[in-house]
């Protein structure tokens, strides 16, 4: 929150409601906490390495758009020592090992940990048929290096493919520490004098989630949840007939969601920090954690701006028309 206030310039947001205007707009600032817990799942994959050098890893991990597929090739590549385009990465059969799946924060750092327990086990086996103590052994610039002794890694696999397999499990590890991420939302807005509109016109988010394993990517989900935090926040209502059971406004026609002209510049700050209790990626999940506690600092930002409390949403301006202080 600190770090957040002395960038978004909360000290000079005025604590009078209904103080700061922008011509016809009025205008508030809101900032509200995030948390959400962390969650391990068991996660498993197997990896292969051939003679020209390519690991190949396959887990039945899913990449639902959140960039599976880059932070599982980022690890594998990491630990054999390769370039990224020495890696090819194959998701989403059941056939392969049972990964933690997708959803829910949890699975970048559990599949990443299951890739990494596999890629220990490839190393050992490199490393013995290369006949090197795996202690000793490095993993870089596509190369095995021990002592005086540097052979290519493709060279272990030169007899047949090298395979190896492994799961990363976590025990009582939930039993014996709490784990969870925090962030902090803060919002401005604009909410016009004479119509109640709403306009979002800034939005910054600064999460503490442990390593960030690939800060694009990372950046991405999170302004992804600042967008749909936005969407409840203001428009998107479900509206149910009771009588029937029928869902009203049961497609895009009806049901409003953020387009671009909703959202402003979003920013995101990532605090340098890792958590060794969480798994060997020492990482967190994030893409909940960039959700949580948006619409209660839209919400703040709107009582800034108007003096006006709402406690439901979405804040929608036929909740402040009757409300809002005299037009100027």
């Amino acid at each position: 929150m600190t770090i957040g206030a002395d960038k978004f310039g909360w000290a000079k947001r005025s604590t009078t409601p209904g103080a700061s205007r922008d011509g016809q707009w009025l205008v508030g600032m809101g900032v509200a906490a995030a948390f959400r817990n962390n969650l391990n799942g068991p996660s498993a994959a197997r990896v292969r390495l051939d003679r020209s050098g390519v690991v190949t890893v396959e887990t039945d991990m899913t990449d639902i758009g959140t960039g599976t597929y880059t932070i599982i090739a980022q690890t594998a590549a990491e630990m054999m020592g390769l370039p990224l385009d020495k890696v090819v990465v194959k998701l989403g059969d059941s056939a392969f090992p049972v990964s933690a799946g997708s959803g829910g924060q949890w699975g970048a750092n559990s599949s990443t940990a299951g890739v990494y327990a596999a890629c220990v086990k490839l190393r050992e086996a490199v490393a013995q048929k290369l006949g090197m103590n795996p202690v000793d052994a490095v993993f870089a610039d596509g190369k095995v290096k021990a002592g005086r002794q540097s052979v290519a890694l493709g060279d272990a696999a030169k007899d047949g493919e090298i395979v190896a397999e492994d799961k990363m499990d976590y025990g009582d590890l939930a039993e014996k520490y709490q784990q969870s991420t925090f962030g902090a939302h803060f919002v401005e807005v604009g909410v016009h004098a004479a119509t109640g509109e709403i306009r979002i016109r800034r939005m910054l988010a600064v999460c503490a989630a442990g390593r960030i394993l690939n800060p694009k990517a990372a950046r991405s989900q999170v302004i992804g949840a600042m967008t749909m935090g936005a969407g409840s926040a203001l428009m998107e209502e479900l509206a149910v007939d009771k009588r029937f059971g029928f869902f009203v406004n049961h497609d895009l026609a009806g049901y409003e969601v953020p387009v671009h002209a909703d959202i402003p510049h979003q920013e995101v700050i990532f605090l340098d920090e890792t958590d060794p209790t969480t798994s060997p990626m020492k990482a967190k999940g994030v893409g909940e954690l960039g959700i949580c506690g948006v619409g209660a600092a839209v919400a703040n930002a709107v009582y800034n701006a108007t003096g006006i409390r709402t406690r439901n949403y979405p804040i929608t301006l036929d909740k402040l028309l009757d409300k809002l202080p005299a037009a100027a």
